[in-house]
């Protein structure tokens, strides 16, 4: 992994378990407690995250796990003291600083075809046992690799999910969706898949980028082409969502990570009709006019909404901006 990365300084020396607790400041048995080594963490009470279910509008979940502070704050320790040392691959856009879900769709912008794929259960389908293995080749021994495999993942408590059918997905560690370390280590050991989809990308003559878990191939592209990276995908152990693939031509609306692609990056027209209209309800109206999902803070739930368009297309951001100006603060 060395050879792999030009480090932006050396990574700290942890040869040993004491070592490793030190750095992080922490006792050998406090260590033990947040690695969760002997499975204490049978139930959510005693688990080191909290749990939140959301529904996906395809009827499957989403599960977020969100670390508590004193484990927050160890993962954090390690992001910042060894994963923001390892720069991600040059195509990779999602959780990379400079980059975002703008530069990772602009390369497509204008090309005859864009193929899109999406991968499922991004975070929970790299396991513990690859997360050691990521750190051991960054040249820690066993032990000490073990360790910081088990601060950054996660084995849900059985109670959490009960007899939910994607419950399995989670009962074994993971990287949980929600700990600040999970997206660079996604992203790393995605690294081989990287390499990979971007070298059969120069050899079609076509340009590879990924956002986290939506991939984009873009240029003459073809069937054959989504069938030879799904197959990659599967031999670096990931799960292509078959359903979401979709190869685009220049003749219809290229999509991707919410942007349309054919012309330049632009939100879809028909969501920015809808939002426009929504704020000139507010403005008609009032706010709980329009707020028919509850935010606690819808205004702010609308800026949030303006300040994405106007990132993606200044003009049509500025339109909208004037109105919601307009509505009480």
């Amino acid at each position: 992994m060395h050879a792999r990365f030009a480090l932006s300084h050396p990574l700290p020396p942890l040869p040993t378990e004491v070592a490793l607790a030190d750095w992080l400041c922490l006792s050998p048995s406090e260590l033990d407690w947040f690695a969760n080594r002997r499975n204490l963490a049978t139930s959510a009470a005693r688990s080191h995250y909290r749990y939140h279910l959301l529904t996906k509008p395809s009827g499957g979940v989403r599960l977020l796990e969100a670390p508590k502070f004193r484990l927050k704050c160890l993962q954090k320790r390690i992001q910042t003291g060894i994963l923001d040392l390892l720069p991600p691959h040059p195509a990779v856009h999602g959780f990379v600083k400079g980059r975002s879900v703008k530069s990772f769709a602009i390369g497509h912008v204008g090309q005859p075809g864009v193929l899109r794929i999406d991968l499922e259960n991004f975070f929970a389908s790299v396991r513990s046992a690859r997360i050691t293995g990521l750190f051991r080749t960054l040249g820690y021994p066993p032990p000490v690799a073990k360790l910081l495999s088990e601060l950054c993942t996660n084995s849900v408590p059985k109670t959490v999910l009960a007899d939910h059918p994607e419950r399995f997905l989670y009962f074994n560690r993971h990287l949980p969706q929600g700990a600040p370390t999970s997206p660079l280590l996604a992203n790393l050991c995605a690294y081989r898949a990287d390499c990979r989809l971007a070298a059969l990308a120069k050899a079609d003559g076509s340009l590879y980028t990924r956002y986290a878990d939506d991939i984009a191939f873009s240029g003459f592209v073809n069937n054959d082409l989504a069938a030879q990276a799904s197959a990659i995908l599967a031999e670096e152990g990931f799960t292509v969502n078959h359903h979401k693939t979709r190869l685009m031509s220049e003749g219809v609306r290229q999509h991707l990570a919410g942007l349309v692609v054919n012309a330049k990056p632009s939100t879809p027209r028909d969501e920015y009709d809808r939002l426009k209209a929504t704020l000139t309800n507010c403005a008609r109206y009032g706010l709980d006019s329009q707020n028919r999902d509850k935010h606690p803070n819808f205004r702010q739930h609308l800026e949030g909404r303006v300040a994405w368009v106007e990132y993606i297309h200044p003009e049509r951001g500025a339109k909208l901006r004037t109105i919601l100006a307009k509505l009480e603060p």
